[in-house]
Protein backbone atom coordinates (compact mmCIF):
# COMPACT_ATOMS: atom_id res chain seq x y z
CA UNK A 1 0.00 0.00 0.00
CA UNK A 2 1.45 3.52 -1.42
CA UNK A 3 2.04 5.25 1.95
CA UNK A 4 -0.06 8.42 2.73
CA UNK A 5 2.18 11.83 2.70
CA UNK A 6 1.19 13.87 5.41
CA UNK A 7 2.36 17.72 5.28
CA UNK A 8 3.63 18.62 8.94
CA UNK A 9 5.39 22.03 7.33
CA UNK A 10 4.89 25.48 7.67
CA UNK A 11 3.36 25.75 4.28
CA UNK A 12 1.66 24.25 2.37
CA UNK A 13 -0.31 22.77 4.75
CA UNK A 14 -2.98 19.75 4.40
CA UNK A 15 -5.95 21.33 2.38
CA UNK A 16 -9.29 19.99 4.11
CA UNK A 17 -11.94 17.43 1.81
CA UNK A 18 -14.29 20.81 1.55
CA UNK A 19 -11.62 23.43 0.51
CA UNK A 20 -10.55 20.53 -2.14
CA UNK A 21 -13.93 20.10 -3.52
CA UNK A 22 -14.86 23.47 -3.97
CA UNK A 23 -12.00 24.36 -6.08
CA UNK A 24 -12.76 21.62 -8.25
CA UNK A 25 -16.25 22.69 -8.92
CA UNK A 26 -16.93 24.08 -12.31
CA UNK A 27 -14.74 27.83 -13.55
CA UNK A 28 -16.87 31.03 -13.05
CA UNK A 29 -15.95 33.75 -15.10
CA UNK A 30 -13.94 36.37 -13.11
CA UNK A 31 -15.97 39.47 -14.97
CA UNK A 32 -18.91 38.29 -13.60
CA UNK A 33 -21.79 38.82 -11.10
CA UNK A 34 -20.80 35.26 -9.55
CA UNK A 35 -17.69 35.88 -9.02
CA UNK A 36 -18.17 39.70 -7.70
CA UNK A 37 -20.41 38.35 -4.95
CA UNK A 38 -17.53 35.66 -3.90
CA UNK A 39 -15.47 38.61 -3.82
CA UNK A 40 -17.59 40.25 -1.50
CA UNK A 41 -18.14 37.38 0.97
CA UNK A 42 -14.28 37.35 1.08
CA UNK A 43 -13.79 40.78 2.02
CA UNK A 44 -16.73 40.36 4.63
CA UNK A 45 -14.65 37.41 6.04
CA UNK A 46 -10.88 38.64 5.69
CA UNK A 47 -11.98 42.38 7.55
CA UNK A 48 -12.96 39.95 10.22
CA UNK A 49 -10.08 37.34 10.32
CA UNK A 50 -7.80 40.64 10.25
CA UNK A 51 -9.39 42.70 12.52
CA UNK A 52 -9.31 45.81 10.13
CA UNK A 53 -11.92 48.08 8.49
CA UNK A 54 -10.34 48.54 5.75
CA UNK A 55 -10.62 46.68 2.44
CA UNK A 56 -8.53 43.27 2.10
CA UNK A 57 -6.87 42.96 -1.33
CA UNK A 58 -6.42 39.48 -2.78
CA UNK A 59 -3.38 39.01 -5.22
CA UNK A 60 -2.65 35.96 -6.59
CA UNK A 61 0.94 35.67 -5.69
CA UNK A 62 2.95 34.05 -3.10
CA UNK A 63 3.22 35.31 0.59
CA UNK A 64 6.73 37.23 -1.09
CA UNK A 65 4.21 38.59 -3.58
CA UNK A 66 2.35 40.29 -1.02
CA UNK A 67 5.77 41.48 0.86
CA UNK A 68 6.79 42.89 -2.86
CA UNK A 69 3.67 44.70 -3.00
CA UNK A 70 3.74 46.24 1.08
CA UNK A 71 7.32 47.81 -0.03
CA UNK A 72 6.81 48.60 -3.57
CA UNK A 73 4.10 50.67 -3.05
CA UNK A 74 5.33 52.41 0.32
CA UNK A 75 8.88 52.87 0.09
CA UNK A 76 10.78 55.07 -2.29
CA UNK A 77 14.44 54.58 -3.25
CA UNK A 78 17.04 56.73 -0.60
CA UNK A 79 13.49 55.81 2.11
CA UNK A 80 15.21 54.80 5.82
CA UNK A 81 13.95 51.60 6.88
CA UNK A 82 14.22 49.79 10.00
CA UNK A 83 14.11 46.14 9.12
CA UNK A 84 13.81 43.65 12.57
CA UNK A 85 15.48 40.55 12.04
CA UNK A 86 14.90 37.25 13.95
CA UNK A 87 15.27 34.99 11.45
CA UNK A 88 14.95 33.64 7.61
CA UNK A 89 12.24 35.86 6.78
CA UNK A 90 13.05 38.60 8.06
CA UNK A 91 15.92 38.68 6.41
CA UNK A 92 13.59 38.00 3.38
CA UNK A 93 11.52 41.25 4.07
CA UNK A 94 15.13 43.67 4.16
CA UNK A 95 16.34 42.14 1.10
CA UNK A 96 13.08 43.13 -0.40
CA UNK A 97 13.61 46.88 0.77
CA UNK A 98 17.04 46.75 -0.36
CA UNK A 99 15.78 45.77 -4.05
CA UNK A 100 13.42 48.94 -4.03
CA UNK A 101 16.61 51.22 -2.81
CA UNK A 102 16.00 51.83 0.55
CA UNK A 103 18.29 53.02 2.90
CA UNK A 104 17.86 49.53 5.26
CA UNK A 105 19.20 49.47 8.80
CA UNK A 106 19.02 46.19 10.26
CA UNK A 107 18.21 45.18 13.83
CA UNK A 108 19.45 41.38 14.41
CA UNK A 109 18.38 39.44 16.87
CA UNK A 110 19.39 35.93 17.77
CA UNK A 111 17.96 33.25 15.78
CA UNK A 112 15.94 31.28 18.71
CA UNK A 113 15.09 34.71 20.12
CA UNK A 114 12.18 37.40 20.12
CA UNK A 115 12.55 41.00 18.52
CA UNK A 116 13.47 42.58 22.02
CA UNK A 117 10.99 45.91 22.50
CA UNK A 118 13.74 47.92 24.40
CA UNK A 119 15.87 47.92 21.32
CA UNK A 120 13.24 48.88 18.88
CA UNK A 121 12.22 52.09 20.53
CA UNK A 122 16.01 52.62 21.20
CA UNK A 123 16.22 52.59 17.65
CA UNK A 124 13.41 54.54 16.73
CA UNK A 125 14.04 57.44 18.99
CA UNK A 126 17.73 57.77 16.95
CA UNK A 127 16.65 58.72 13.71
CA UNK A 128 13.23 58.62 11.73
CA UNK A 129 11.84 56.23 9.56
CA UNK A 130 10.15 56.25 6.47
CA UNK A 131 8.60 51.82 7.79
CA UNK A 132 9.54 49.62 10.25
CA UNK A 133 9.38 45.86 8.68
CA UNK A 134 8.79 43.16 10.83
CA UNK A 135 7.79 39.76 11.32
CA UNK A 136 5.14 38.35 13.13
CA UNK A 137 5.27 34.55 13.13
CA UNK A 138 9.29 33.60 12.07
CA UNK A 139 9.09 29.98 10.90
CA UNK A 140 12.32 29.76 10.46
CA UNK A 141 13.37 29.52 14.37
CA UNK A 142 10.19 29.29 15.37
CA UNK A 143 9.31 31.94 16.82
CA UNK A 144 6.26 34.71 17.30
CA UNK A 145 6.76 38.39 17.83
CA UNK A 146 4.98 40.74 19.88
CA UNK A 147 3.27 42.77 17.02
CA UNK A 148 1.22 44.47 19.61
CA UNK A 149 4.05 46.05 21.23
CA UNK A 150 5.97 46.74 18.12
CA UNK A 151 2.99 48.78 16.80
CA UNK A 152 2.56 50.49 20.34
CA UNK A 153 6.30 51.63 19.58
CA UNK A 154 6.27 52.61 15.95
CA UNK A 155 2.61 54.57 16.51
CA UNK A 156 3.86 57.55 17.99
CA UNK A 157 6.23 58.05 15.17
CA UNK A 158 6.18 58.73 11.22
CA UNK A 159 7.42 54.89 10.51
CA UNK A 160 4.78 52.91 8.87
CA UNK A 161 4.56 49.42 10.39
CA UNK A 162 4.60 46.85 7.88
CA UNK A 163 3.84 43.42 9.09
CA UNK A 164 4.83 39.95 7.34
CA UNK A 165 1.94 37.94 8.91
CA UNK A 166 2.14 34.84 6.26
CA UNK A 167 2.06 32.19 8.27
CA UNK A 168 -0.06 33.23 11.49
CA UNK A 169 -3.01 34.67 10.14
CA UNK A 170 -5.89 32.30 10.95
CA UNK A 171 -3.60 30.69 13.70
CA UNK A 172 -3.03 33.48 16.07
CA UNK A 173 -4.33 36.50 17.18
CA UNK A 174 -3.91 39.35 14.98
CA UNK A 175 -5.99 42.59 15.09
CA UNK A 176 -4.72 44.69 12.40
CA UNK A 177 -6.16 48.50 13.54
CA UNK A 178 -6.24 48.39 17.10
CA UNK A 179 -2.38 46.82 16.80
CA UNK A 180 -1.46 49.97 14.37
CA UNK A 181 -0.19 47.92 11.90
CA UNK A 182 -0.52 49.46 8.49
CA UNK A 183 0.28 46.79 6.13
CA UNK A 184 -0.62 42.96 7.39
CA UNK A 185 0.25 40.75 4.40
CA UNK A 186 -0.54 36.97 4.83
CA UNK A 187 -1.53 33.92 2.38
CA UNK A 188 -3.00 31.29 1.71
CA UNK A 189 -1.24 28.11 2.11
CA UNK A 190 -0.30 27.88 5.75
CA UNK A 191 -3.26 28.55 8.37
CA UNK A 192 -5.82 29.35 5.80
CA UNK A 193 -5.61 25.77 4.55
CA UNK A 194 -5.71 26.50 0.74
CA UNK A 195 -3.28 25.72 -1.54
CA UNK A 196 -0.37 28.31 -2.41
CA UNK A 197 -0.95 30.68 -4.90
CA UNK A 198 -3.04 33.73 -2.84
CA UNK A 199 -1.44 36.78 -1.04
CA UNK A 200 -3.93 38.98 0.79
CA UNK A 201 -3.20 42.36 2.50
CA UNK A 202 -5.09 45.04 4.34
CA UNK A 203 -3.79 49.03 3.91
CA UNK A 204 -4.19 51.70 6.80
CA UNK A 205 -5.10 55.26 5.87
CA UNK A 206 -1.44 56.31 6.94
CA UNK A 207 -0.58 53.79 4.27
CA UNK A 208 -2.48 55.04 1.90
CA UNK A 209 -1.18 57.95 2.28
CA UNK A 210 2.22 57.16 1.12
CA UNK A 211 1.26 54.89 -1.54
CA UNK A 212 -0.13 57.92 -3.39
CA UNK A 213 3.23 59.56 -2.85
CA UNK A 214 4.79 56.16 -4.19
CA UNK A 215 7.55 56.45 -6.63
CA UNK A 216 8.91 53.17 -6.97
CA UNK A 217 7.85 51.36 -10.17
CA UNK A 218 4.94 48.79 -9.75
CA UNK A 219 2.51 47.42 -12.30
CA UNK A 220 1.46 43.73 -11.47
CA UNK A 221 1.61 44.94 -7.41
CA UNK A 222 0.00 48.26 -7.84
CA UNK A 223 -2.08 48.76 -4.49
CA UNK A 224 -4.04 52.11 -6.85
CA UNK A 225 -5.09 49.62 -9.48
CA UNK A 226 -5.77 46.86 -7.03
CA UNK A 227 -7.64 49.54 -4.92
CA UNK A 228 -9.70 50.92 -7.97
CA UNK A 229 -11.02 47.39 -9.06
CA UNK A 230 -12.12 46.65 -5.34
CA UNK A 231 -14.84 48.87 -5.68
CA UNK A 232 -16.61 46.51 -8.01
CA UNK A 233 -15.78 43.22 -6.34
CA UNK A 234 -13.19 42.57 -8.62
CA UNK A 235 -9.40 42.23 -9.33
CA UNK A 236 -7.68 44.11 -12.14
CA UNK A 237 -6.16 41.19 -13.59
CA UNK A 238 -6.81 37.61 -13.60
CA UNK A 239 -6.97 36.08 -10.56
CA UNK A 240 -6.88 32.62 -9.26
CA UNK A 241 -10.31 31.52 -9.25
CA UNK A 242 -10.44 28.08 -7.52
CA UNK A 243 -8.16 29.21 -5.18
CA UNK A 244 -11.14 32.17 -4.11
CA UNK A 245 -13.37 29.39 -4.17
CA UNK A 246 -11.11 27.19 -1.83
CA UNK A 247 -10.61 30.52 0.55
CA UNK A 248 -14.53 31.13 0.72
CA UNK A 249 -14.89 27.63 2.44
CA UNK A 250 -11.76 27.66 4.39
CA UNK A 251 -12.55 30.74 5.76
CA UNK A 252 -15.98 29.59 7.06
CA UNK A 253 -14.37 26.52 8.63
CA UNK A 254 -12.29 28.64 10.51
CA UNK A 255 -15.43 31.03 11.85
CA UNK A 256 -17.64 27.92 12.76
CA UNK A 257 -15.03 26.48 14.77
CA UNK A 258 -14.48 29.90 16.54
CA UNK A 259 -11.53 32.30 16.61
CA UNK A 260 -11.17 31.70 19.84
CA UNK A 261 -11.14 28.04 19.63
CA UNK A 262 -8.94 28.12 16.50
CA UNK A 263 -6.40 30.09 18.44
CA UNK A 264 -6.53 27.66 21.52
CA UNK A 265 -6.43 24.60 19.45
CA UNK A 266 -3.29 25.58 17.44
CA UNK A 267 -1.81 26.73 20.93
CA UNK A 268 -2.57 23.60 22.68
CA UNK A 269 -1.08 21.69 19.86
CA UNK A 270 1.90 23.45 20.50
CA UNK A 271 2.25 22.83 24.09
CA UNK A 272 1.67 19.04 23.38
CA UNK A 273 4.26 19.09 21.06
CA UNK A 274 6.86 20.99 23.33
CA UNK A 275 6.04 18.38 25.91
CA UNK A 276 6.67 15.27 23.72
CA UNK A 277 10.03 16.81 22.43
CA UNK A 278 11.10 17.47 25.78
CA UNK A 279 10.13 13.89 27.48
CA UNK A 280 12.18 12.28 24.44
CA UNK A 281 15.51 14.22 25.41
CA UNK A 282 15.28 16.75 22.85
CA UNK A 283 15.32 20.54 23.11
CA UNK A 284 13.29 22.86 21.96
CA UNK A 285 14.59 25.90 19.48
CA UNK A 286 12.51 28.56 21.34
CA UNK A 287 11.60 29.43 24.55
CA UNK A 288 8.27 29.01 26.19
CA UNK A 289 7.88 32.61 26.30
CA UNK A 290 8.19 33.24 22.57
CA UNK A 291 6.96 29.84 21.09
CA UNK A 292 4.98 29.65 18.25
CA UNK A 293 1.41 28.22 18.43
CA UNK A 294 2.03 26.94 14.73
CA UNK A 295 5.12 25.37 14.18
CA UNK A 296 7.76 23.76 16.88
CA UNK A 297 11.18 23.72 16.05
CA UNK A 298 13.09 21.40 17.86
CA UNK A 299 17.02 20.52 17.86
CA UNK A 300 18.49 17.78 17.02
CA UNK A 301 20.86 15.29 19.41
CA UNK A 302 24.37 16.49 19.07
CA UNK A 303 25.55 13.36 17.47
CA UNK A 304 23.38 13.16 14.59
CA UNK A 305 22.08 15.19 11.74
CA UNK A 306 18.49 16.42 12.05
CA UNK A 307 17.98 16.04 8.16
CA UNK A 308 18.50 12.04 8.86
CA UNK A 309 15.71 11.79 11.49
CA UNK A 310 13.50 13.54 8.62
CA UNK A 311 14.52 10.99 6.06
CA UNK A 312 13.39 8.12 8.39
CA UNK A 313 10.20 9.95 9.54
CA UNK A 314 9.01 10.33 5.54
CA UNK A 315 10.13 7.13 4.48
CA UNK A 316 8.84 4.93 6.68
CA UNK A 317 5.59 6.81 8.06
CA UNK A 318 5.24 9.70 5.17
CA UNK A 319 5.71 12.68 7.54
CA UNK A 320 7.06 15.69 5.96
CA UNK A 321 8.92 17.46 8.60
CA UNK A 322 10.73 20.73 7.51
CA UNK A 323 14.53 20.84 8.12
CA UNK A 324 17.01 23.71 9.68
CA UNK A 325 17.20 26.59 7.46
CA UNK A 326 20.81 28.53 6.85
CA UNK A 327 23.00 28.01 10.13
CA UNK A 328 19.94 25.78 11.70
CA UNK A 329 20.56 23.52 8.87
CA UNK A 330 21.17 19.77 9.91
CA UNK A 331 20.72 20.94 13.56
CA UNK A 332 16.99 21.58 13.39
CA UNK A 333 14.36 19.55 12.52
CA UNK A 334 10.64 21.59 12.39
CA UNK A 335 7.35 20.17 13.01
CA UNK A 336 4.37 22.61 11.75
CA UNK A 337 1.01 22.05 13.75
CA UNK A 338 -0.88 24.43 11.50
CA UNK A 339 -4.49 24.75 9.83
CA UNK A 340 -5.98 21.29 9.06
CA UNK A 341 -3.86 20.02 11.81
CA UNK A 342 -5.68 17.84 15.14
CA UNK A 343 -4.57 16.00 18.27
CA UNK A 344 -4.49 12.78 16.56
CA UNK A 345 -2.28 14.03 13.46
CA UNK A 346 0.24 15.05 16.38
CA UNK A 347 0.43 11.83 18.37
CA UNK A 348 0.40 9.77 15.20
CA UNK A 349 4.17 11.95 14.30
CA UNK A 350 5.27 11.93 17.89
CA UNK A 351 4.51 8.00 18.23
CA UNK A 352 6.69 8.14 14.73
CA UNK A 353 9.19 10.25 16.13
CA UNK A 354 10.17 7.56 18.56
CA UNK A 355 10.07 4.72 16.74
CA UNK A 356 12.82 7.26 14.36
CA UNK A 357 14.77 7.98 16.79
CA UNK A 358 15.26 4.22 17.89
CA UNK A 359 15.90 3.42 13.92
CA UNK A 360 18.62 6.27 14.19
CA UNK A 361 20.13 4.65 17.41
CA UNK A 362 18.96 7.61 19.89
CA UNK A 363 17.98 5.99 23.66
CA UNK A 364 14.24 5.91 23.85
CA UNK A 365 11.62 4.71 26.31
CA UNK A 366 8.61 4.01 23.66
CA UNK A 367 5.53 6.01 24.79
CA UNK A 368 7.29 9.16 26.82
CA UNK A 369 6.40 11.60 23.92
CA UNK A 370 2.79 10.57 23.63
CA UNK A 371 2.30 10.38 26.92
CA UNK A 372 3.49 13.60 27.93
CA UNK A 373 1.46 14.94 24.63
CA UNK A 374 -1.37 12.83 26.10
CA UNK A 375 -1.56 14.73 29.28
CA UNK A 376 -1.76 18.40 27.41
CA UNK A 377 -4.50 17.06 25.30
CA UNK A 378 -6.29 15.84 28.85
CA UNK A 379 -5.63 18.88 30.18
CA UNK A 380 -3.14 17.59 32.91
CA UNK A 381 -0.54 19.68 32.20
Amino acid sequence: MAKKTRLLIPGPTPVPPSVAEAMARPLIGHRTQDFGDLYARLQSKLKKLFGTANDVHILTSSGTGGMEAAVANTVNPGDRVLALVAGKFGERFASLARAYGAEVDTLEFEWGEAVALDQVGERLNQGKYKAVLATHNETSTTVINDIRSIGALTRGTEALLLVDAVSSVGGAEIKADEWGIDILVTASQKALMVPPGLAMLSVSPRAWEAVSRAQSPRYYFSLPAAKKSIIKHNTPYTPAVSLFAGLDVALDMIFAEGLAQVYQRHQTLAAATRAAMTALGLKPVAPEVCASPLVTGVRAPEEMNADDLRRIVVQEYGILLAGGQDRFKGRVFRIAHMGYVDAVDMLGTIAAMEISLARAGQPVRFGSGVAAAQAVFAGRK
